[in-house]
């Protein structure tokens, strides 16, 4: 719901700019976050990242996984030898013998039947030769065709504190991705606000040089009537043209600086290249800049701010979690685990064509044993890395520091420079409105006039100059000290 709201809001930012109405600074940062590509890449950074941390949360929970199988045979498991099978099979045979001798034994003793017994023999040979091949078919176990299915759960214990550290590299790992994200837009509006401001100086400096274009041909008619009447020669006049020329080239430079200026701002915004954009502030006749306090910094307070110590601080503590991953590869780890497996031929009664199973529960234990000193030294190795991590926070807060003392420093030259040509320009108009009625009185040359025409541009140029570097100063201390961001940046966040 919030990405809609966004979605609408940037729509009716697009509405004026469509209507040729004027860009204010907020709404050109809010179009260059919205179509920035890098910040769209690191939104789905972050993404992932979360994603991966619900993914590591899951190895605390019962792992459940089924498999089946299935497997032709070109034999079948046997049981018995061939010569038992034989034996089995012949048993009737085998005993023919035996039975002779017995049936001789009863015709003696009994002649009255002595006729019956050799009919009666060969059915016992026949009946014994059944009885022995039935027994040997009942043990085939006919496994030519095997079936096996199991569904196995597995629950950790205990596995030397690996789930947990990487459960909390990956917590760190989103909030990384976050502060990546929150730095990646920080220099979006740095550039954007660097464009911004470049294509008001230029607007401005293109109104102070169509003016001063227009002071130097209102001259250049004046010295023209004056060389009628006489009191102005011919090199006053060539002179005068020669600036006029001058002022001519000078507008068409800065009317092609502000077209690139523009297209530059238009790239950023995800604009068209030519769309005629006009910004709010290039309407003011005077950028009247307000003061950023450049003294008493927190500095501790900027540690806290800047998303680049935020992600180092960050990515010490992973290295601190994989030093902990590293050694739990040998501690022992304890799983609980359980099963039900079934399989077709079955052996719990007989060989039977059926599906018949049973379950288990046991408890895994490993316990690493020698491996030559191999997890000591990747252990070191490890907590070596994490020393790199923090050694790397430590040189960026000196230099954080460094970078916050020198934006400070030049937003109070900056605001120096700006008083500075500000009395310049008053005594620049001084001197021009001077020059200006001492040349319609006659008493002043053409050549002090523009002097005072070259100066009084001079000043106006540096003024805006000095605005505008008060403007960019104030930016980079934001920056430096990690507050440069949307009045409501909270609608873009993730």
């Amino acid at each position: 719901m919030r990405k809609f709201f966004c979605f609408i809001w940037l729509s009716c930012l697009a509405l004026p700019m469509a209507a040729q109405e004027a860009l204010s600074l907020d709404s050109c940062r809010t179009l260059a976050i919205s179509n920035n590509k890098e910040l769209l890449i690191s939104q789905e950074k972050i993404n992932a990242a979360r994603y991966q941390k619900k993914a590591a949360f899951t190895s605390y929970l019962p792992n459940i996984s089924a498999n089946g199988g299935y497997m032709r045979s070109q034999k079948e498991l046997s049981i018995l030898s061939d010569a038992q099978k034989g034996a089995l099979s012949g048993l009737g045979t085998s005993l023919s013998a035996p039975l002779q001798q017995a049936a001789q034994v009863i015709a003696q003793l009994h002649p009255e039947i002595a006729g019956q017994l050799p009919a009666l023999g060969q059915s016992l040979v026949g009946a014994l030769n059944g009885a022995g091949q039935s027994l040997a078919d009942a043990f085939r176990t006919d496994t030519r065709n095997m079936y096996a299915g199991a569904l196995t759960l597995t629950q950790p214990l205990y596995m030397g504190g690996k789930i947990r550290a990487y459960n909390k590299i990956t917590g760190y790992a989103e909030e990384l991705a976050r502060q990546q994200h929150n730095s990646g837009m920080q220099e979006v509006i740095l550039s954007t606000d660097q464009a911004y401001w470049q294509v008001v100086s230029l607007a401005n400096k293109k109104k102070l040089a169509e003016g001063y274009l227009e002071l130097l041909q209102k001259l250049d008619s004046d010295i023209g009537k004056m060389i009628a009447e006489g009191v102005a020669t011919k090199a006053d006049g060539l002179s005068i043209k020669v600036k006029v020329n001058e002022a001519e080239m000078t507008l068409t430079k800065v009317n092609d600086g502000l077209s690139l200026a523009k297209m530059l701002l238009c790239q950023l915004c995800g604009l068209e290249l030519s769309s005629p954009i006009t910004l709010k502030d290039e309407q003011e006749k005077d950028l009247s800049p307000g003061t950023v306090p450049a003294e008493n910094i927190d500095i501790d307070a900027v540690y806290a701010t800047r998303p680049e110590v935020r992600s180092l601080e960050l990515a010490a503590q992973i290295y601190k979690q994989k030093v902990n991953v590293v050694r739990a590869e040998y501690l022992p780890s304890v799983a609980l685990m359980g099963s039900y497996m079934a399989t077709n031929p079955s052996v719990f009664n007989s060989f039977e064509k059926k599906f018949k199973g049973m379950w288990n529960v046991g408890v895994m234990v490993s316990v690493p044993l020698w491996h030559w000193g191999e997890g000591i030294y990747k252990v070191k190795a490890a907590k070596s890395e994490a020393r790199i991590a923090r050694y790397q926070l430590d040189d960026a807060k000196e230099k954080i520091e460094l970078q916050v003392s020198q934006s400070a420093f030049k937003v109070n030259e900056a605001a120096k420079k700006l008083i500075m040509a500000e009395k310049n320009l008053e005594k620049a108009d001084e001197n021009l409105r001077y020059a200006t009625l001492g040349f319609e009185e006659g008493v002043i040359p053409a050549s002090n006039v523009l002097e005072a025409h070259t100066a009084w541009l001079s000043a106006q140029s540096e003024k805006i100059d000095a605005q505008i570097d008060v403007k960019l100063t104030e930016i980079y201390l934001k920056k430096a000290t990690g507050n440069l961001r949307l009045e409501d940046e909270e609608n873009l966040q993730p």
